[in-house]
């Protein structure tokens, strides 16, 4: 029996698919703002989003979404603001967010049997509506990295020159956090909370070699995000696999690759 003859298998491929191609749209924007880590950052915040929607008992994936949205306008106020360096805002959210989630969860009871399944994902447990959140989230996500890509990566290439035309550096700033809350939101059940910055920005490192500009290194890094999604889910259904953490591992593996043929060109 092959992995597409089981219902959930063929819901996974779909949100594995799905968020393979739109993740690496916002870690392209990171990537070229040089805060590739804030994925794993606001990774850690949305656990304890997590926890606070096991506590309160709502949808955890919503309060996560709702916890994410807001770290990421903050952590953004913060830097824009000077009031914190980007760094410094980045480990407030990675050590807060973790020891949050962690602290929320063990409260709610729920500590062994949830923990797992946020940290590394739970893509083979996605149901009818987790699909449609995904799908519905990842088009509005989509759409406004495609109708705002000229100011979008104007103001991530030169922040400073997007001032002197008149672009809303702040507003746009604020955009592409939440844009990046809610990509890490949308795939929590995929790849997991520890592991979600690495699917945004490692399709993103192995095109940039590959590509001649910045609009088909985002096409080809969505193309290549798709391809280690369901490479990933194919290899751990016939191995006995984490699904989260392959499709995490074909896609380091992918950017090795790259490397290696970038220094055999130059040998």
């Amino acid at each position: 029996m092959g992995p597409l003859d089981l219902d959930f298998m063929r819901t996974a491929y779909i949100v594995g698919i799905v968020v393979g191609i739109v993740a690496p749209l916002v870690g392209l924007l990171l990537v070229e703002r040089r805060m590739s880590l804030i994925g794993d950052g606001l990774g850690h915040l949305s656990f304890a989003g997590v926890g606070l929607g096991l506590v309160l008992g709502i949808e955890p994936v919503l309060s996560a979404l709702v916890v994410t949205i807001v770290g990421a306008v903050v952590i953004e106020w913060l830097r824009s603001s000077r009031l914190a360096a980007g760094d410094r805002a980045l480990a407030l959210l990675f050590y807060s967010g973790l020891a949050g989630g962690v602290v929320l969860i063990s409260s709610a009871g729920q500590f062994n049997a949830s923990i797992n399944s946020y940290l590394f994902g739970s893509i083979l447990t996605i149901d009818d509506r987790d699909l449609a959140l995904t799908i519905a989230l990842a088009a509005v996500i989509a759409v406004i990295v495609l109708v705002l890509w000229r100011p979008l990566t104007g103001v991530a290439i030169d922040e400073e020159g997007a001032w002197v035309t008149g672009l809303p550096v702040r507003a746009l700033n604020v955009l592409v956090a939440v844009l990046a809350a809610v990509t890490v939101a949308v795939s929590i059940r995929t790849v997991g909370v520890l592991l979600i910055g690495a699917l945004m920005v490692l399709p993103v490192m192995a095109a940039g070699p590959l590509a001649r500009s910045l609009r088909t290194t985002a096409a080809l890094a969505s193309v290549l995000g798709a391809i280690v999604a369901a490479v990933g889910l194919t290899v751990a259904y016939y191995n006995n696999l984490a699904p989260g953490g392959t499709i995490v591992l074909t896609a380091a593996a992918l950017f090795a690759a790259v490397l290696v043929r970038a220094a055999l060109r130059r040998a």
